[in-house]
């Protein structure tokens, strides 16, 4: 108890978990927290101490379970062969588990990337710019970027998908409140870490030693950079959450070598313009990731990519977790997307090479997580082998790709270490044998013939039943005692099984010592003779001899493994991204997706572009849709108008999809697509709020669209859906006519390239208003009402979903709401306050528009009520009065409004 109070002292915010036999025990305030969230047994210990435990071999199991609640966990382990014990058993924290730090094979999501992130701003106000470093233990890699704001900031850390950030706690021990709204923002846990950690001075040093460097020039760093603090920050974090200890990770039974982080890569900066940036709003509400409703990946962009090989899924986790970053970070380069569009285009061409190239990959594993856990020596015997049969297929992919032009580039680095690991992978599987149990504590993973020690001693245990066999028959002859048997158990050893009478008759042989009573069963007695027990000792020695034999081999095999750790990566990298490319070329080939024209002017042209996850779902039915925006003398914004539930925000968010895959270096779903390079993606769609924060569903969607009209540029793709509906009818529509006039631009600057669906009509007047600027668009229905009816209510729709120039009549509400359900006197007495609203009759002119325009929709400007002051005035030519006779038709019209008021 004293071993654990002193490591819950050192880790006083981790759940302990302490090796005790064959137990994880956790205790007191630990004990009674973690059995009621994950249902243990509670019990209690000498003196009244709760006591909690979970079996040593389920670790993972609790651990994944743990670290889902949220908890940090410190892991005691027993770093001292409890036969050489004397007294209490030696333990050690070997390691520390938290949500950004995971690396074990059983605690990690294939396709998911769970990463760490450190955060600090660079200035006291509440706007002020801050810097991080994002890396993934799992891989080693590690980046390091700038953020103009807080909410910058959590766009960053959600498009690398940041579990846990760091940042310099308070004296409160509470975060502060900015980072705290970004946790928020991000969902990822906060963990505080001691404020002089995040010293230039202290980074500096961390980085300088981590990487061996005098100075951080030669990673496109100045030693003065602000990331620095951040960067410093994460690799001190994990240096202490892995254990670097050479001592501790050597003695930890099982272990093989020291934990030295030697797989983190040197921090990487990158640049905005590099990108194309995404923020988290717009990749939540374009369902990039996960849908909005289940949280799930099937149903989202992403899913498409991640499902079944040969339907445009990924091969290896390397590969799917590439995807999700190119879609979550999609690049801003033509330089770099091009290229990905020649190796998509050539695969999606030659569908025998893509066929073969997926089966090359389909037996790689995830070669960056494995040579993660060889630099932290937590590697097992089925990574090794799985490690040698992966690298084993280099040479295929060599011959595969070679013949592929867009694939030159990768073809060469692949050769460059083609030499050096296929020596390593022909060394793995002459050393390891072809199934290797999955702990190197149960032995077997080394073959015969490797080693003569080994052999010499597995012979021991080889030769043990023959041996035991002809000793039986020799002792049996020796007390005259045939049918005597001679065993084995884990608890007593080996043993001469006599049974009650046999007993009786070796009297003397007991009495002279060639027997020794060892165990009485109910009908026999169970001894042991000085031989076999020489024997005894010899075999178990050998066992332990083999064991430890195989442990010093698997050590100097992994040494050799860590030794190509670059070439491993290199590998990795190029790996994941022929198979990230090889799904795109699969979706392409087998949804009819096309390759976009990238430009470097601000343009989008789509004809009969598709929903990419919509036209899966609805198996043929999907009604393809275009658009032409900016460039070539196309308006930069379009108003879309329509029904409800006709496809306006399908309509939408596609196109927003389609830009984003094609700068992901995807083909897309349309017939031909031209698309600008675009800086940012932004989406303002669906009803949300942060009453957290104290903001109402209104406020959250002004900041939104506050946030697009500070930061969008022409180069800008914009997204909006029904802006203005959370708050009072004028105010709405008063504040959407701005906000389209914003973003329309002007001749001499020009707005984003915008998408604008609205159930304001009002607004289509804009077309006029902003010629060459703004477009409408609207979606079709086709209206009819069923023979042998009559009556308000009965008219019956049909959503076309076909996107066609011009603006719509009306939005079919009362229509829809019958279609969701609602009782039919409801819907009846809606269409007759409509009718009683709308202006039946005649066109109608609002104070904002500049010619009339036919609409049976209520119209906000418009006398509702008729009256012979407006009849009169209807008859009025102003061009043709005279001052004083306009003041004569001004009092004729005063006179009639008071006769009206007075009956």
């Amino acid at each position: 108890m004293r071993q654990y109070a002193r490591f819950k002292e050192e880790h006083p915010d981790c759940v302990l978990l302490f090796r005790m036999g064959d137990f994880y025990e956790l205790f007191f305030e630990d004990a009674e927290l973690i059995a009621g969230q994950l249902g243990l047994t509670l019990t209690q210990r000498t003196g009244g101490v709760p006591l909690a435990g979970v079996p040593h071999h389920q670790l993972d199991t609790y651990l994944r379970k743990l670290v889902a609640l949220g908890h940090r966990v410190a892991i005691a382990d027993q770093v001292q062969d409890p036969k050489e014990a004397k007294g209490v058993v030696e333990r050690a924290v070997t390691q520390v588990v938290t949500p950004g730090t995971l690396v074990d094979d059983g605690l990690l999501e294939g396709a998911a990337s769970d990463r760490l992130a450190a955060v600090c701003f660079t200035g006291s106000g509440e706007d002020a710019a801050a810097v991080g470093a994002v890396a993934d233990a799992s891989t080693g890699a590690f980046e390091v970027f700038e953020a103009a704001d807080g909410d910058a900031l959590a766009d960053e850390l959600a498009s690398r998908a940041a579990r846990e950030v760091l940042y310099a706690e308070t004296a409160t021990g509470e975060a502060p409140e900015r980072v705290a709204r970004v946790l928020r923002a991000t969902g990822a846990a906060g963990t505080g870490r001691p404020a002089w950690q995040f010293r230039q001075d202290e980074a500096m040093e961390v980085l300088r030693s981590q990487f061996g460097v005098a100075t951080l020039a030669g990673f496109g760093l100045a030693d003065d950079a602000p990331v620095i603090s951040a960067a410093g920050a994460v690799v001190r974090y994990l240096r202490e959450t892995k254990a670097v200890d050479d001592e501790a990770a050597h003695s930890r039974p099982g272990a093989f070598a020291a934990s030295t982080l030697a797989h983190l890569r040197p921090p990487k900066l990158e640049r905005d313009s590099a990108r194309c940036a995404v923020d988290a709003v717009s990749l939540r509400a374009l369902e990039v990731e996960r849908t909005i409703r289940g949280g799930t990946t099937e149903g989202a962009l992403l899913g498409l990519f991640v499902t079944a090989p040969g339907r445009g899924g990924c091969r290896t986790a390397m590969g799917k977790r590439l995807v999700r970053d190119w879609l979550c970070r999609p690049s801003g380069s033509r330089s770099e997307i091009e290229p990905r569009h020649a190796c998509v285009a050539a695969l999606a061409e030659d569908r025998r090479l893509a066929r073969e190239l997926g089966e090359a990959l389909a037996p790689v594993q995830d070669i960056a997580r494995i040579a993660g856990r060889v630099a932290l020596g937590r590697c097992s015997p089925r990574d090794v082998v799985g490690l040698g049969t992966s690298i084993a297929r280099l040479g295929i992919l060599i011959e595969l790709l070679a013949g592929t032009a867009s694939f030159a580039e990768t073809v060469g680095v692949l050769r460059g270490i083609d030499g050096d690991l296929t020596r390593l992978a022909e060394r793995i599987a002459a050393v390891c044998v072809d199934e290797p149990p999955a702990h190197l504590r149960d032995g077997g993973v080394i073959r015969d013939g490797v080693d003569a020690a080994l052999d010499e001693a597995r012979g021991l245990r080889r030769d043990a039943s023959a041996w035991l066999a002809s000793y039986q028959a020799e002792v049996a002859e020796a007390l005259g005692l045939p049918g005597i048997k001679v065993g084995f158990n884990k608890v007593f050893g080996y043993y001469v099984e006599l049974s009650a009478a046999q007993a009786r008759d070796a009297a003397d042989a007991l009495e002279r010592g060639e027997l020794i009573r060892k165990q009485t069963l109910k009908n026999a007695e169970r001894f042991i003779t000085p031989k076999l027990k020489t024997f005894e000792d010899k075999v178990l020695r050998a066992e332990g001899d083999a064991l430890e034999r195989e442990r010093v081999l698997f050590a100097e095999l992994v040494s050799c493994i860590a030794a190509e750790l670059e070439a491993l990566t290199v590998f990795a990298e190029a790996a994941a991204r022929t198979d990230a490319l090889l799904a795109f070329a699969d979706r392409a080939a087998a949804h009819r997706w096309v390759r976009p024209a990238m430009r470097d002017e601000p343009t989008l042209s789509i004809r009969d572009g598709r929903h990419p996850v919509l036209e899966s779902t609805l198996a043929g039915e999907f009604v393809p849709n275009g658009v032409d925006l900016a460039g070539e003398g196309h308006p930069g914004l379009a108003l879309i108008t329509g029904p409800n539930m006709a496809g306006k925000s399908t309509f939408i968010r596609q196109v927003a999809l389609i830009a984003l895959l094609a700068h992901a270096g995807s083909f897309v779903p349309a017939e031909s697509a031209t698309i600008g390079v675009t800086d940012r993606i932004f989406t303002r769609v669906g009803a949300d709020d942060a009453l957290h924060e104290g903001r109402s569903t209104f406020m959250v969607e002004m900041i939104e669209t506050a946030n697009i009209l500070n930061h969008a540029t022409p180069g800008s793709l914009v997204i909006l859906d029904e802006i203005g509906r959370g708050t009072s009818t004028l105010d709405g529509l008063s504040l959407a006519w701005a906000i389209v006039e914003a973003l329309a631009g002007s001749a001499e600057t020009p707005g984003p390239r915008t998408l604008f669906a609205t159930h304001y009509h009002e607004l289509t007047e804009l077309d006029e208003r902003l010629p060459g600027r703004v477009a409408n668009l609207h979606v079709t229905v086709r209206e009819w009402t069923p023979k042998g009816t009559d009556g308000p209510g009965e008219t019956e729709i049909v959503f076309l979903h076909r996107v066609a120039p011009g603006r719509a009549d009306q939005s079919y509400g009362v229509q829809v709401a019958r279609l969701a359900g609602v009782p039919k006197a409801v819907t009846d007495r809606a269409k007759q306050v409509l009718e009683s609203l709308a202006v039946q009759h005649g066109p109608s002119a609002t104070p904002l528009a500049t010619a009339p325009r036919p609409s049976p929709q209520l119209s906000l400007f418009t006398e509702l009520l008729p009256h012979p002051a407006v009849d009169r005035l209807a008859e009025v030519k102003l061009e043709e009065l005279t001052p004083m006779e306009a003041f004569d038709v001004l009092r004729e019209l005063r006179g009639m409004l008071d006769e009206a008021d007075g009956d």
